[in-house]
């Protein structure tokens, strides 16, 4: 889906559309599609600053294609309704609530959104199929990073086990990717799970390390770095991300016969990311860098004067890195841009909007 004017004549339900990948993947689908009308849906809750979330949403909403409905995935009735009264073909699950840290305090609001919620969408997407009706084609799903855990095998890939969670976020989405899975394989569900790796860009998450960086180095405060600036992370630009979604919504997995049965089910799974981990000490380099260039930060500031180390804090992991063969195999897709372009990018963004 990389080139332009593709044609279709189909309905795209996006969950979290007022979300930071649910604006940009949805702005991309009503440029680049001819023929699809996308219904966004969001509970615009208020986890973070509302005026980010409706500045998203205003500008899609000048897509004469595009619907935004405000409802939140754990409300199953207002949610089946959405499914009744606009038969998507399409399915992508990018409502969650986020935040690894944010779990360890507030485990409810995960619990709500990313376990009764996705159970909502699972169970609207099997009776989609109800009366002989033809019923969602494609269920594409959000999954982090975070369910690899402390896993010894670097880089991560999507054959290894991921049984040990150090944080309640990074658990319910590893109960997504396990229930998304049964219905796949009980209901005949065609359904991708996509794990995203350090996602970022312009109009990100204000919770997000980068952004919150930018915040107070832009304030005069020290920014804190744990495990004493040692983790590394696998930081992967939002276009990346979006172009990968895309790639894969035309393509759902089918069944197949197979001695194994797992392979029976309309079900894969991928990891998303750059696949070049960068120490955080050099991702605040390179971001102080860049926001001087744009005039955010005065350029004869001393980053290492805005620097507080600190031990491993709870729930966190060292390394993340992505080992995205699979997803290299079968859409040709290899995230391209680099941590200076994409940080570029957003602090030409942040100068613009603040």
């Amino acid at each position: 889906m990389h080139s332009q004017e593709i044609e279709l004549n189909i309905n795209i339900l996006i969950t979290g559309v007022a979300g930071f990948i649910g604006y940009h993947l949805a702005n991309r689908l009503l440029n680049d599609l001819k023929g699809v009308r996308v219904i966004g849906v969001d509970s615009l809750n208020d986890y973070y600053d509302l005026r980010l979330k409706n500045y998203r949403i205003d500008l899609l909403k000048k897509y004469e294609n595009f619907d935004f409905r405000r409802i939140d995935i754990s409300n199953k009735t207002e949610l089946d309704n959405i499914f009744v009264l606009e038969r998507p073909s399409v399915v992508i699950n990018l409502a969650a609530q986020a935040g690894m840290r944010y779990s360890i305090s507030h485990p409810q609001s995960y619990m709500d959104s990313n376990v009764i919620g996705f159970y909502n969408i699972l169970e609207a997407c099997r009776h989609s199929y109800d009366n002989g009706e033809s019923g969602v084609n494609h269920l594409v799903f959000a999954s982090s990073s975070s369910v690899y855990g402390v896993n010894s095998v670097i880089p991560y890939s999507t054959e290894e086990k991921v049984d040990c969670p150090v944080n309640f976020y990074a658990a319910t989405k590893r109960c997504d990717e396990l229930f998304a899975y049964s219905y796949s394989k009980l209901y005949g569900i065609p359904c991708t799970g996509l794990r995203f790796f350090t996602v970022y860009g312009p109009m990100g998450r204000p919770d997000m390390a980068y952004f919150d960086f930018t915040n107070k180095l832009k304030r005069g405060e020290k920014i804190p770095l744990f495990n004493y600036g040692k983790s590394k992370r696998d930081f992967t630009y939002v276009d990346d991300i979006v172009e990968g979604i895309c790639r894969v919504i035309l393509h759902a997995p089918k069944s197949i016969n197979a001695e194994n049965d797992n392979a029976s089910a309309p079900y894969k799974l991928y990891n998303i990311g750059r696949g070049e981990p960068v120490d955080l000490l050099d991702f605040v380099t390179i971001l102080h860098e860049e926001l001087k260039a744009v005039g955010v930060l005065p350029c004869n500031l001393d980053i290492n004067n805005y620097i507080d180390l600190y031990p491993m804090q709870k729930g966190d992991v060292a390394v993340t890195y992505a080992d995205t063969t699979s997803f290299e195999q079968d859409f040709n897709f290899k995230p391209t841009i680099s941590l200076r372009e994409g940080l570029h990018k957003f602090a030409q963004w942040y100068a613009d909007y603040y």
